[in-house]
């Protein structure tokens, strides 16, 4: 064998290693769990999973109880996830999903703390070890995996990764939170119990680099916002349009107000109480206008204050509707009978170009 010929052999068989270590970086390796609650961090933590989290996510963490919430008991979520990718979009939220952020310092219930404490509790439910997964990025053919996102993933996950019937994978602060790796293993093992499959035996490692690749090539060029925090409404701003007629609305199945309808009606200056029960935080980043923070989770007695019982009321989420049916239905049982619902909610609202509020500026988004 000449010497040209070995160093090509060589050269070759340096290249075929460096692929198979990045074909095969998923570890087996695991490091220790995080640490323990204490038995009274653990009753808080389970007390507030049932308070601002099983409307979405379910009782028992098994997902998709509303708005196509991942299940959060998932084995290779939480041994590849804790702690950051399970506190940072519990804390700050997902733009540009129904996910708003829980953390105090953007507006939300809770505590940095007890978002911690929460996390911890979640992975302790989960009953898994945590895997020493890489934070090296994965090198993948980005035009590869377009095509095979779009051929196996988009069905679910959205043709520009905005979500339909599984999370929002183009969204721009679950790439900035999620390491490659993090991304490739849910690829590779799919989400246990939950209709998102395991690729390993379907789609080959090149296959499944270049969907990495595509995914985390979509975190180029967006362009973060800054949300300046909006003074929240005082009980004498509840009410708009005080000296307004009633909108007399026709409702579907007695519950539900189109956004036509609302829209009209807001035009029109009609009397109302418009209630956003999402999170707070994501009432700060958009809402409609002249709306309130009701959080569902809200002590009732104290998120009415203010609220006569002849005004009519109308509430809306972005689930589209299961926070606000939620609410309402609490109204009602407590003698509220001028009540409705936005059918489409707030996403539907502004997929019809409607306008809404946003806290950092001084006007409407059209």
């Amino acid at each position: 064998m000449d010497f040209k010929t070995s160093h090509k052999l060589l050269f070759g068989f340096i290249a075929f290693v460096s692929i198979l270590v990045n074909v095969h970086a998923t570890t087996t390796e695991t490091l220790p769990p995080p640490r323990k609650l204490t038995e009274q961090q653990a009753e808080v933590a389970s007390a507030n999973y049932q308070k601002y989290c099983a409307l979405c996510h379910g009782k028992n963490r098994e997902g998709h109880a509303n708005d196509h919430a991942p299940s959060l008991k998932s084995k290779s979520l939480f041994e590849s996830g804790v702690p950051h990718a399970i506190l940072r979009p519990m804390s700050y939220g997902r733009k540009g999903t129904a996910m708003g952020g829980y953390l105090d310092e953007v507006g939300g219930p809770m505590t940095l703390a007890e978002t911690w404490n929460l996390t911890y509790w979640l992975f302790e439910q989960a009953g898994v070890e945590r895997l020493a997964l890489t934070t090296n990025p994965v090198e993948g053919d980005i035009k590869l995996g377009e095509k095979i996102y779009q051929k196996e993933c988009s069905q679910c996950h959205g043709i520009e990764g905005e979500g339909i019937t599984a999370p929002a994978l183009g969204n721009q602060s679950a790439l900035a939170h999620n390491t490659d790796e993090f991304i490739r293993h849910a690829i590779i093992n799919g989400r246990q119990n939950t209709p998102m499959v395991a690729f390993k035996d379907k789609l080959s490692m090149q296959e499944i680099n270049g969907i990495t690749a595509f995914l985390r090539s979509k975190a180029l060029g967006w362009k973060e916002e800054r949300t300046i925090l909006k003074a929240l409404p005082t009980p004498e701003e509840y009410v708009i349009n005080k000296d307004g007629e009633d909108p007399n609305f026709e409702l579907k199945d007695n519950m539900y107000v189109l956004s036509t309808d609302l829209y009209d009606a807001m035009q029109s200056k009609k009397r109302m109480v418009l209630l956003d029960t999402r999170v707070t935080s994501v009432w700060q980043t958009a809402h409609l206008e002249g709306s309130i923070p009701f959080p569902y989770y809200a002590d009732l007695d104290e998120t009415v204050k203010g609220i006569p019982f002849d005004v009519q009321i109308v509430a809306y989420c972005s689930c589209p509707r299961a926070a606000a049916d939620y609410t309402i239905n609490k109204l009602r049982a407590k003698g509220y009978t001028r009540t409705a619902v936005l059918w489409e909610g707030i996403f539907g609202w502004m997929h019809l170009g409607l306008p809404v509020m946003r806290g950092d500026i001084e006007g409407i988004i059209d």
